[in-house]
């Protein structure tokens, strides 16, 4: 390993997911300006707006999002290729 290319600021870290308020703690060099206190420790925070806690991928939740009527666009669009009887002649 080269020398003098890693940070020496390696210290316990809070990490807030914001959108279930789970936190979890590892080292990191992220810096933070508010502090949390874990089970009587006092630990620099980092919030999150998702982590492997909320993110659809790692829960297996999906959420439909429909935005101007994408859905509705791509059925209209592709009706034509539904299942029909192919007539043989």
């Amino acid at each position: 390993m080269r020398k003098g290319i890693h940070p020496e600021n390696y210290r316990l870290v809070a990490f807030k997911d914001m959108s279930n308020d789970d936190v979890f703690i590892t080292k990191s060099t992220a810096e933070a300006k508010e502090t949390i206190t874990v089970d009587g420790v006092e630990y620099p925070l980092v919030k999150l707006e998702i982590s492997r806690t909320s993110h659809p991928y790692y829960t297996g939740k999906t959420k439909l999002v429909d935005t101007a009527g994408r859905i509705d666009k791509f059925k209209n669009k592709y009706k034509k290729f539904g299942k029909e009887e192919k007539k043989e002649e």
